[in-house]
């Protein structure tokens, strides 16, 4: 034992507390995890912290360590496991490759708002400034795509920096901090106190804002409620619910933020951004008071911010967001309010209209609009997968969790499916592809009992799908619906947009993913047609519920039909009009 540290210990001794233990570095961080609430955390194993992964060895009690195949993938399952629970996900890679394979998901968890700690192995401080194998400043790395990113280079500080680095995950907008570990920071011993479990830092509206939006809401007549972003609890849409409902406000949900409102409420309007029907874009468009809560308004909701106008919406604009700095950067709002989510939908709860609103029946209209948008659109092709989007809509109870990548496939569940609150929809707002399996999987482990599908296309798929290992070796019945057109389906309607006729570096091989999904013990199909699809769901189903083990269906369709409505040949056939030369007169 150090000096220090043998004083340190008297003095707790003298004082009549127990005296501290001396312990590694990585003991220390680890008892912090515990001591924070950590139940599990995602990581590839590396050398660089040894020490952590030993720690884990004595705390199985109470943490879970979930051993990844690839750490895009581990740092995918600790972000999805940050927007389920409102706690940070706990991702440990490796130094240098390590790091930069995870910083797919840093960068998800910060354009997402994600609570996430990523802890990342470093040379020793003996070593740094050389260039020593694999290493890497990460400040530098990682200092546009987190909240914080920090090297703990000394064992006694691990305490102080862990207490922090949860403060700053979760408070404000959420989001992800990185902390550099290196190896004689690890290794090195220190006694020192552990720190209390961090308490959450909440922003409430003021009274005089609260007066305000009364004030704005009895002079509207054609108000939305815009709600998005992440901290949302069940608590809170209840209370969101019951301010939409006095108000008679129609509700929107911002771009892939499907779960921040019961999907199948009679004030729901449907999902903002691209790929939403025309009804609901001019609702928008036009409304007089635009009440945007919890979300940014980023590219994708506003429509290249041209729905809401940046920098001065034509709306009146309601922004309520936990992070004052984010008021005002976008957007100019006639009424910023700088409030979490769970506080403000608490407040706005119990304000009471001083009158019946004059836009009485405008939510009811805009709810039997979305309804209209139900049905599925014809399709090229003996497989519709607008019709297959429908089936699985019936077929899953509504507590299930749907997790998709990126991909014009997406758009079938979002179109079609109706999410009822939180946990159960994942889907990255940043458009990160291979999201969908890791998230799955994520999900299922967290809420062991649920109907956990995954949406991904043939491209997404493979670039995570080695994460079967864990759905396989953690007994994970997951469902897999895998969309085989056998292109980068995305690019290919935007080259037919942009260069129609002259698509070229976009069509791949596939193997056989029903046979590959056999080789990782688990269930796997081939459909070409409607009258497959649905008994294959059921099969599917059933295997991942009894045998605890994944289940995919490949979708073989025709890849003309690229999203809901939209095909690939009209896409081009508008895009050719558009250049075509004006006839002479």
């Amino acid at each position: 034992m150090s000096e220090g540290a043998a004083t340190a210990a008297t003095v707790a001794t003298a004082a009549g507390t127990a005296p501290l233990r001396e312990r590694n570095g990585g003991q220390i961080l680890v008892e912090q995890l515990r001591i924070q609430g950590v139940k599990r955390v995602f990581l590839v194993p590396g050398e660089s912290y040894l020490p952590c992964i030993d720690a884990l060895h004595d705390h199985q009690d109470a943490i879970q360590p979930i051993v990844c195949r690839q750490e895009s993938g581990a740092g995918y399952m600790a972000e999805a496991h940050g927007k389920l629970t409102g706690e940070p996900g706990i991702c440990f890679v490796t130094r240098g490759p390590g790091a930069t394979n995870a910083s797919i998901a840093v960068h998800t968890a910060y354009q997402d708002s994600t609570p996430m700690i990523l802890f990342v192995g470093q040379v020793g401080n003996d070593f740094a400034e050389r260039e020593a194998f694999q290493e890497i400043d990460y400040r530098r790395m990682f200092g546009q795509m987190a909240k914080w990113v920090a090297q703990i280079d000394r064992t006694e500080r691990i305490p102080e920096f862990i207490a922090r680095a949860f403060a700053v995950a979760t408070s404000g907008r959420p989001g992800p901090v990185v902390l550099a570990l290196p190896e004689d920071t690890l290794w090195g011993k220190a006694s020192v106190p552990d720190m209390p479990r961090y308490q959450r830092a909440r922003s409430a509206p003021a009274p005089a804002a609260l007066d305000a939006l009364q004030t704005l809401l009895a002079g509207a007549r054609r108000p939305f409620l815009l709600v998005g972003g992440s901290g949302w609890t069940a608590a809170a849409l209840r209370d969101l619910e019951t301010f939409a409902e006095r108000f008679d406000l129609p509700v929107g949900v911002a771009w892939r933020r499907l779960e921040c409102f019961d999907n199948h409420h009679a004030n729901y309007a449907g999902h903002v951004g691209w790929g939403m029907d025309d009804a609901l874009r001019a609702r928008i468009r036009d409304a007089d008071l635009l009440i945007a809560v919890g979300t940014r308004m980023g590219e994708a909701t506003t429509e290249g911010y041209t729905l809401v106008q940046s920098p001065l919406p034509r709306q009146t604009l309601v922004h309520v967001y936990p992070d004052a700095g984010e008021l005002g950067r976008v957007f100019r709002a006639e009424l910023p309010i700088a409030a979490d989510v769970v506080s403000f939908a608490a407040a706005a709860a119990a304000l009471r209209p001083a009158a019946e609103p004059a836009w009485r029946g405008l939510a009811r209209a805009a709810h039997a609009g979305f309804l209209a948008h139900q049905q599925a659109r014809p399709a090229p092709g003996p497989l519709n997968l607008d019709r297959a989007a429908c089936v699985v809509r019936e077929r899953l109870p509504r507590d299930a969790c749907l997790t998709v990548g990126a991909g014009n496939y997406a758009l079938f569940p979002h179109t079609y499916y109706r999410f009822q609150g939180p946990g159960t929809s994942l889907a990255p707002t940043v458009g990160s592809m291979g999201y969908g399996l890791p998230a799955a999987i994520s999900a299922k482990l967290e809420y062991p009992q649920r109907t956990v599908v995954c949406y991904a296309g043939d491209g997404c798929f493979q670039m995570n799908l080695q994460e079967l290992g864990v759905a396989m070796q953690y007994r994970l019945g997951i469902v897999l619906l895998v969309f085989n057109n056998g292109m980068w389906g995305t690019i290919r309607a935007h080259q037919e947009r942009e260069f129609p006729g002259r698509t070229i570096a976009l069509e791949f091989d596939n193997p056989d993913f029903a046979a590959l999904v056999r080789a990782y013990r688990g269930h796997g199909e081939v459909v070409q047609s409607d009258a497959e699809f649905g008994p294959a769901l059921e099969r599917a189903l059933a295997f991942a519920q009894e045998h605890s083990l994944p289940a995919l269906i490949e979708m073989r369709y025709e890849a003309d039909g690229i999203a809901p409505g939209q095909t690939l040949s009209g896409i081009r056939a508008a895009a050719l009009a558009q250049r075509a030369p004006a006839a002479v007169p």
